[in-house]
């Protein structure tokens, strides 16, 4: 079979088609990583764990987490890779890994993903109270459950009762998304769209939209959808992947972390609720401004290095 026939695809077939390798990628994986954990678990066991009540379990909860590795792996990575390899020859290149940027970039990036936490609960805060007309009364029950399933398996997962935990979770809920939905989102879905649209500014904002939608937690939708675009524009500043992987995994770190620390009462629970409320808006305008100016020393730092896969004007034309 030629593969260098997938280089010549339009950008809606490539959309298409990497929905395609996405669906077919996690549907194998799952199969086969149940396949494999059969002689561990057993088969009749396994699927009392994957009962609502087995999850509970010790067993369930190990199981539970097993697949959701192989899920991040399934669904993110390894399409991801695929695709960077059958759309452009050299995944390395295509997503835009084999690139670098100045030490500072990281730094600001680490920071800015610190003083964001106040804006991202001030947006939260306002997504949670949207309502829906009356006649979409049934789309938002249905939300609204999904939502509390999301939130039900969440808490399921990050609970650690250890370091070894807690470095588990990391690895788990931090770095295989920060990894495997960067690659994915950013790397291709991104591209794809600046290419279609011939502007590397929708591209950022349908690949964040796209992002933000399929975690199916609308209440949860605009603080995921600005912290996407975020990280569109640090992949078009820094001409480099790890740029958004590095700011997705502070994200995620920070909540990973934070959850652990409330809950063993190290910290208090006050810090879920920073910038919400009307009486913390001082420290949301405080977390515009810092992470405004971050963004904008990532930016002058992208222009100052003078390399083409740096330039904002033409890194979208040269996409291939």
């Amino acid at each position: 079979m030629d593969f260098t026939a997938f280089r010549g695809m339009k950008p809606f077939a490539q959309f298409m088609f990497s929905l395609f390798v996405m669906t077919v990628s996690v549907v194998v994986f799952l199969l086969l990583s149940l396949i494999l954990a059969i002689p561990i678990f057993g088969w009749s066991n396994m699927m009392a764990s994957l009962t609502p009540s087995g999850m509970n379990s010790p067993e369930g909860l190990i199981l539970l987490k097993y697949l959701q590795v192989v899920q991040s792996i399934g669904l993110f990575v390894f399409p991801a890779l695929v695709l960077g390899w059958l759309f452009h020859g050299n995944f390395n290149e295509y997503l835009q890994l084999n690139r670098t940027s100045k030490f500072s970039s990281y730094l600001y990036i680490g920071l800015a993903g610190l003083l964001l936490i106040p804006l991202i609960n001030y947006i939260g805060e306002i997504n949670s109270h949207m309502q829906f007309p009356e006649f979409l009364a049934g789309v938002e029950d249905w939300m609204r459950a999904k939502e509390d399933e999301a939130k039900m398996l969440t808490e399921k997962l990050i609970k650690a009762e250890g370091i070894p935990g807690l470095l588990f979770n990391v690895f788990m809920i931090a770095m295989l998304p920060a990894i495997g939905e960067e690659l994915l989102f950013r790397g291709v879905i991104q591209r794809i769209f600046t290419n279609m649209t011939k502007n590397y500014h929708w591209g950022i904002w349908i690949a964040a939209f796209i992002f933000s939608a399929i975690h199916i937690q609308f209440y949860g939708f605009l603080p995921r959808f600005i912290l996407g675009a975020m990280f569109g524009y640090l992949l078009v500043w820094t001409g480099t992947m790890w740029a958004p992987i590095l700011a997705h995994f502070v994200n995620n770190t920070m909540g990973v972390v934070s959850y652990y620390l409330i809950d063993k009462g190290t910290i208090s629970k006050d810090i879920e609720q920073w910038g919400t409320g009307n009486e913390q808006f001082p420290l949301v305008l405080f977390s515009i401004a810092c992470t405004g100016i971050l963004l904008f020393l990532i930016y002058r730092n992208s222009n100052q290095t003078k390399m083409p896969a740096n330039h904002i004007d033409s890194q979208a034309p040269r996409i291939d």
